[in-house]
């Protein structure tokens, strides 16, 4: 894969996303306001502001412009063996960029190829039991068998059991990380991560050097969901992460599929919830392959089907994503009072629809 220059201005993209508070959102915001992201990157703090910025994010940017240098981020990129692609950029996911907020640039190590565009993501509980593990294993080999990109998230359970699945049955997967590529997360799935480099790629929206903070992980959540066709949840409880990864699906426009579990186990309420509310029963790598059959019409479902929500949480989620933003913010942006604002999202954390960050900033699901 080539290395995306972007004339030379790849260095201030790369830069831009180790600034606090600027995800997709904003950064598109200033590349509309400057032209270029070394525009951006180079404003004075009066103009970040004119620019839409809020106070907190332009002065994270000028303090973060006082230690990084971007022509040395790409060097250190170079070196690490890891390729930066942004937006504009042709080998850039196109399903991945047809999402809401796809991330301005990708880390990959390894190789995206166009046999991925074909892919699957799977994904369910760390704490997996024999069943959900044999389930997750036999569905992913016998995909990857039929040349589909098994695509999961590198976490124990069920991530692991597809990964690996996939790569036995000599097919491709692919890891999203909610950290940089220079560390593996969970540790015990570092020779796992070799071997999905050798055989995919590791991929994330984080630059070298970012740790595995549970903050990123609703936001690698969004990319899993955003690589691929449809998200299969193996196994899940009420309250796991995996849930949020299909609310992103649904939200995509994706497919949400479901393993049948065991009506007993707290480990298949979340998967059987699913099925209930309209997501389409699995069993067999068949029956998915069935679901990918030319003109078929999908059967998708929303956010609320997985989740259900009233009025107000519905506004609040509108503005929420996997960039964190301010509580003043989400009021502001949701036009609605802070004092209702503030319950609703305690609620709504409750539940698992969001989560709360240090300092009154909110992103999207559980980690």
């Amino acid at each position: 894969m080539e290395f995306d220059d972007l004339g030379g201005d790849l260095g201030y993209w790369i830069s831009l996303t180790r600034v606090v508070g600027i995800g997709p959102r904003r950064f598109d915001l200033l590349l509309e306001a400057f032209g270029s992201a070394r525009g951006a990157w180079e404003a004075q703090s009066g103009d970040l502001l004119a620019s839409g910025l809020d106070r907190r994010t332009a002065d994270a940017l000028i303090a973060t412009r006082r230690k990084v240098d971007p022509m040395a981020e790409v060097e250190h990129l170079r070196a690490s063996g890891c390729v930066a692609i942004s937006r504009r950029h042709p080998a850039y996911p196109t399903r991945l960029a047809e999402i809401f907020d796809p991330p301005p640039v990708l880390y990959v190590r390894g190789e995206l190829t166009a046999a991925d565009e074909q892919a699957l993501a799977i994904v369910g509980t760390r704490g997996a039991s024999g069943y959900g593990k044999m389930a997750a294993e036999q569905i992913a080999g016998d995909l990857a068998k039929a040349g589909v990109t098994i695509v999961s998230g590198l976490a124990l359970g069920v991530d692991t059991a597809a990964h690996r699945a996939a790569l036995e049955a000599g097919g491709r997967t692919l890891a999203v990380l909610g950290n940089g590529l220079d560390r593996v997360y969970p540790s015990q799935n570092a020779r796992l991560a070799e071997q999905i480099a050798q055989h995919g790629a590791l991929v994330t929206e984080f630059p070298l050097g970012i740790k595995p903070d549970a903050m990123n992980f609703p936001r690698r959540n969004r990319i899993i969901s955003g690589l691929t066709w449809g998200t299969l949840v193996v196994e899940a409880g009420d309250r796991s992460g995996a849930l949020i990864t299909a609310a992103f699906a649904a939200e995509q426009g994706r497919e949400v599929l479901a393993v049948p579990g065991n009506i007993f186990s707290p480990k298949s309420k979340g998967t059987n919830a699913l099925i209930r509310d309209g997501a389409t029963p699995v069993a067999t790598a068949e029956d998915v392959l069935a679901e990918l059959q030319p003109g078929r019409e999908p059967r998708q479902l929303t956010v609320a089907d997985i989740v259900p929500l009233d009025e107000t949480e519905s506004a609040l989620l509108s503005v929420l994503s996997g960039e964190p933003l301010h509580i003043d913010e989400v009021a502001r942006e949701a036009s609605l009072p802070m004092s209702l604002v503030s319950g609703v999202l305690a609620m709504m954390e409750l539940k698992g629809i969001v989560r709360q960050l240090t300092g009154m900033y909110y992103v999207r699901g559980g980690a």
